[in-house]
């Protein structure tokens, strides 16, 4: 079944082509476009990305690059963000809190890649990153608040939307989107189903300094994803100013994963063994989240009452078998190791914010706060014959372990916005959260509980010279705690040859942000970013047993990043040619930190990174869009160093069929020179360098059917803050 989209794409498209009447003539074209034209200039009206003083907005809606791709896959060509080898979504370098509609998601890392995969990116308006949040924001650094279309037109309306395809196995990816607005009710379904085929080739070198050992590994992953989605909004309308909606979401992923392995091992340059390795990884995982909400918002006084209760739920199951054959010195022996773990995540909060202007005198103060438990458990057992025969490198592993982590946080904020003298506006903000957790180890008995309070201060200024210069100055002070699956301690056996645990006695990072940037001509935007911190936790290798194993430790050490960064956004041609670019040079100061953790690492780090989106809306009146991005990125990250420089690119061309809403697109991926990784990370006991080539990159082609008006309105709950004081 899955086999034949492809093809049935192919011949829709044909036929939408063949089916399409003769051009009209010049002066009909207003009556017999219509649709093709209110669309057009909704695309006009704002420039693909907007450069405010607290964020950068990449307006998506209508764009050439949806056609095809998911959310993740945007997220990727958005300017100022990037994303490592380990799926963590950065912007400017630092980690981010990802928000969908202005609430939190509770995912991360590869949790998080697994659920934007998720969203159709037909259903985006518009990708923010917010470099200088707020108070009212949950964040350690930087905000990405992805926003989706609101469809508020009379009637049913939608879209369906199938894709293939081809790296260097293919995959299939369907979608579709029902939205029904009748009076004051709108309900909208979204649902979609992937089933992917991955390739990852990776190479390491493991080098520990004791005997000088050199483990060196070459592997080959392939990895199976099949991932229904569906998700439900509904909303109603009391009156003008009283609305109230309930969000349900729900996904799921089955994976398999199959890896082959083999490596050499040896110590002050002599021989040593030589091993190959297999690994069979099958998984099942559940995401199920609700929302329901209620907002009073009287756009004539600009109050804004926004109450939210939810609960989000995940399980992951995982059975990963790794059988290994080892040969030393002419003889071959045997281990077997596998694990079977099961995750249940469970959060529930209650979260309020309040705005209310001030009268005459122009300030605008936010308010609210917000609490909410964790409780998460992780059950895992080890199994296999090198368990089960009590082979001694294996005696010292923990069989069967229950990890238990229990939060309760709770946070309060308050922001207040004023213009002065009509050219310096501001944004005064503090938020404090407190933190109550425990995490315990049932059969190995160790526990820690622990509680703190911290106050986050943040200030925004911006001064306007003129309608064409402006210079605005942001302070932040920010907290970056681990994610609860960092603290399980279990030993888990990895394809590399390493081990992989958790830290139970992680802390969490402190830091502090100054962000300088000068606007001219709102066009030209010249940026200085400067960032602190005294601590961190990053990724590290240690020797336990014999064994490399890989963890999050405590790092202490001052760490400084300079960053200096210059964009433009320009429309041309009567609005049709968009060209946004980036350039900038980043300097890292890193000296204290690798004198204070004995690391043997560079002490100064400085690169350059770049990106541009230039797309072409309506090309030859033939209702063509074509865009293309790309990006130079390095990838920088405490103890962990880049050793080549990606160049990231796509292209895209989309043919629109207004008589027939359909479209045809194709997209190429990276096709002149395919992503890889080359990364070193370096610890007390050694060094950890893997080179990976990833599989983004090949040809992908898309065929979409609408029906329906398809009029959007922005979908947003944060219109005073953006909007005024100091949040343009």
């Amino acid at each position: 079944m899955k086999i034949l989209l492809f093809p049935i794409a192919i011949l829709t498209g044909v036929s939408a082509i063949a089916q399409q009447a003769p051009a009209p003539a010049a002066n009909d074209t207003v009556k017999g476009n219509a649709k093709e034209i209110e669309a057009v200039t909704l695309v006009a009206r704002k420039p693909t990305v907007e450069s405010k003083v607290d964020r950068t907005v990449f307006n998506v809606a209508n764009s050439a690059i949806l056609a095809g791709n998911t959310t993740w896959d945007v997220l990727r060509m958005t300017p100022l963000v990037s994303i490592d080898n380990n799926d963590e979504v950065k912007a400017e370098g630092q980690l981010v809190t990802v928000y969908i509609n202005d609430r939190k998601s509770v995912f991360t890392g590869k949790e998080l890649k697994e659920y934007l995969k998720t969203i159709p990116a037909d259903n985006l308006m518009k990708i923010e990153v917010i470099t200088s949040p707020s108070s009212r924001y949950e964040t350690s650094g930087s905000v990405i608040n992805i926003v989706l279309k609101k469809r508020d037109d009379e009637g049913l309306k939608g879209s369906i939307s199938l894709n293939n395809r081809q790296s260097t196995k293919n995959s299939q990816y369907t979608n579709f989107n029902l939205n029904y607005h009748k009076k004051k009710f709108t309900q909208t379904l979204i649902g979609g189903y992937n089933n992917g085929t991955y390739v990852q080739t990776n190479q390491t070198w493991d080098n520990r300094y004791a005997e000088n050992k050199l483990t060196q590994f070459n592997l080959k992953n392939v990895m199976r994803n099949e991932s229904p989605s569906v998700s439900s909004t509904s909303e109603f309308e009391i009156n003008d100013k009283n609305n109230f909606g309930l969000v349900l979401e729900y996904s799921q992923n089955r994976n398999f994963h199959t890896a082959e392995s083999d490596g050499t091992t040896t110590k002050d340059g002599d021989p040593g063994e030589s091993f190959l390795q297999t690994q069979n990884n099958g998984g099942f995982s559940r995401n199920l989240g609700t929302n329901a909400f209620y907002k009073y918002y009287d756009k004539e006084k600009n109050r804004i009452l926004d109450i939210n209760l939810g609960t989000n739920y995940s399980s992951d199951n995982n059975d990963n078998l790794i059988d290994k054959q080892i040969t030393k010195q002419g003889v071959i022996t045997h281990q077997q190791l596998g694990v079977i773990s099961s995750n249940q995540m469970r959060n529930y909060y209650l979260k309020v914010d309040y705005t209310q202007p001030f009268g005459k005198s122009g300030g605008t103060m936010e308010v609210g706060g917000k609490t909410e438990i964790n409780n998460h458990v992780i059950p895992n057992s080890l199994y296999g014959f090198s368990i089960d025969n009590a082979i001694p490198e294996f005696a010292n592993l923990s069989r069967n372990d229950r990890f238990h982590y229990e939060d309760h946080l709770s946070s309060l904020y308050a922001n207040y916005s004023k213009t002065f003298f009509e050219k310096l506006e501001t944004r005064v903000g503090i938020r404090y959260e407190y933190i109550d957790y425990k995490v315990r180890q049932d059969v190995a008995g160790t526990e820690r509980r622990d509680s703190y309070g911290s106050f986050l201060p943040n200030l925004l200024l911006k001064y306007s010279f003129s309608e064409k210069f402006d210079l605005s100055l942001t302070y932040n002070r920010s907290i970056w705690r681990p994610w609860y699956s960092e603290f399980n301690p279990f030993l888990m056996p990895e394809i590399n040859g390493t081990y992989s645990r958790g830290n139970l006695y992680l802390n969490p990072n402190p830091n502090d942000r100054l962000y300088l940037k000068f606007g001219i001509l709102k066009k030209y935007f010249i940026s200085a970013r400067y960032m602190h911190t005294n601590q961190d936790y990053w990724t590290t290798y240690v020797t336990e047993n014999g064994r490399t194993v890989s963890l999050p430790g405590n790092f202490d050490g001052k760490v400084e990043k300079y960053y200096l960064f210059a964009n433009t956004n320009q429309n041309f041609l009567k609005n049709k040619l968009n060209v946004n670019a980036g350039f900038g040079w980043y300097y890292i100061n890193n000296k204290d930190f690798n004198e204070k953790n004995k690391l043997g690492a560079k002490d100064y780090i400085s690169y350059w990174g770049a990106s541009a989106n230039i797309s072409y809306t309506n090309l030859f009146n033939k209702n063509i869009n074509v865009s293309a991005w790309m990006e130079l990125a390095n990838q920088n990250n405490g103890n962990s160093y880049a050793n080549n420089t990606n160049v990231f690119h796509n292209i895209s061309v989309t043919k629109i069929f207004p008589k027939t809403q359909m479209e045809l697109s194709m997209q190429l991926m990276n096709i002149f020179k395919r992503p890889y990784g080359d990364n070193t990370t370096y610890s007390a006991d050694g060094t950890f360098r893997e080179y990976s080539k990833w599989d983004w990159y090949g040809v992908s082609l898309t065929f979409v059917k609408r029906f329906g008006n398809q009029k959007v309105k922005e979908n947003t709950k944060t219109d005073v803050e953006k909007n005024g004081g100091g949040g343009k």
